[in-house]
């Protein structure tokens, strides 16, 4: 009888030891917040980018479209609170494509957006324009163009980072892929895309440029963080034999290193797939996120470094079975990450360490596996993580906060 009692009161403890458990970590699972947007009411918004200054000041931009007319509008994050938009540029005959959005980025002395504009009737020719400016809402400089090739060709998939007191540019170049006489046709290509990348002063002077890469994959975006070192970029190759893995380029010592893979998914793809990286690094610590369908099982994939990719450690799955990718991620210390991607139509984001642990994923948001949805934009601020994509149904973009 005793025993029984016994037995009795320890499955009560054990009951609500579990039951206190379980509610503490529900009481510890990050709480999704829906911010409202600085976009104007009625507009035609869409194209969102999301850029953090020395982890406090969040910026947005986008494009608004109201009929042949885009601008590119920018607001900041101020007590949970977007500031009245600004306008960057604007103009008529941009090119403003679903995966390929204008960037911006800040530094000490000022900021830097680019965008993309046609220079002629063909369907992939245009240019990529910048302008600088020393304040948020100061007067943008008259746009340039990036690159001085003078070809009627393809130039896009920019990224941007903050580079000491100047700025470093990575891109797509389409200067080898076209014949003369042939720009109109689709995408022009008798050649090889490669990557370029530049330094530029904030005033917008270029200071370096090389070409990286002389045959890359001519639609994925690329990605570029700072390391300790230099900087890095991470993109999506292409090989003789068309596999279309991800390969890595570094800056050391003012030397190029040559094109070396992050790791070997052996994608063989006749076509581009337009779903490229995204790279975050602290110190020497970098971290890159990728989708891949080789052996036609499409996967999001991690992977560190803490050497500034020199040398990787193994590849770490995070998707949960039917992702389509549309990957970003932030690093929040040495040894852990932040991964978002689309799993079909849901928005998802997990946290995930270099020994291949990780935590259970948060759903951000529903969206659509639509391309104008558009490819989903996260940043960190302090103790929050902060959420923007386009919304195809109302054409309008959507914002989220995770606090850590």
């Amino acid at each position: 009888m005793k025993n029984s009692i016994s037995l009795f009161i320890l499955s009560i403890v054990l009951l609500a030891s579990c039951s206190t458990k379980n509610t503490e970590e529900a009481q510890q699972q990050p709480e999704v917040s829906q911010l409202d947007s600085p976009t104007l009411a009625g507009a035609e918004s869409g194209e969102p980018f999301l850029f953090t200054y020395q982890d406090s000041i969040v910026y947005l931009s986008w494009i608004e479209k109201k009929g042949e007319e885009s601008t590119f509008k920018l607001s900041s994050l101020v007590d949970g609170k977007w500031t009245t938009p600004v306008t960057i540029a604007s103009g008529n005959s941009w090119f403003v494509n679903w995966a390929d959005y204008p960037m911006m980025a800040r530094n000490q002395n000022g900021f830097i957006a680019h965008f993309l504009d046609r220079s002629a009737d063909g369907k992939f020719t245009y240019d990529v324009k910048f302008t600088t400016s020393q304040s948020a809402e100061s007067t943008w400089a008259n746009p340039k163009i990036l690159h001085d090739d003078g070809k009627q060709a393809e130039h896009g998939f920019v990224s941007l980072v903050p580079y000491e007191d100047k700025f470093f540019v990575t891109w797509l170049d389409g200067r080898n892929t076209v014949m003369e006489g042939m720009e109109n046709m689709d995408h022009g290509h008798h050649g090889e895309m490669s990557l370029r990348a530049a330094i530029l002063d904030s005033n917008g002077n270029k200071l370096d440029e090389w070409e990286l890469d002389k045959r890359t994959c001519d639609c994925c975006q690329t990605s570029a963080a700072i390391t300790s070192t230099g900087p890095v970029v991470v993109y999506r190759d292409r090989s003789g034999e068309e596999i279309r893995d991800m390969s890595i380029v570094r800056l050391m010592n003012g030397e190029w290193t040559e094109p070396k893979s992050i790791h070997n998914d052996n994608w063989k793809i006749a076509g581009c797939p337009v779903n490229g990286p995204r790279v975050s690094a602290i110190g020497n610590t970098i971290a890159t996120a990728w989708f891949t369908m080789a052996s036609d099982s499409a996967q999001v994939n991690v992977i560190f470094s803490n050497d500034s990719g020199e040398i990787f450690g193994k590849s770490i799955r995070i998707d949960e079975g039917s992702p389509i990718g549309r990957v970003d991620i932030v690093l929040l210390d040495e040894q852990t990450a932040v991964v978002s991607w689309m799993e079909g139509t849901l928005i998802k984001a997990v946290k995930v360490r270099n020994d291949g642990s990780k935590e259970s994923s948060i759903v951000i948001s529903a969206s659509s596996e639509s391309r104008s949805s558009g490819f989903p934009q996260m940043t960190k601020s302090g103790n929050k993580l902060i959420f923007a994509w386009t919304d195809s149904k109302e054409k309008s973009i959507k914002l989220a906060s995770l606090t850590l």
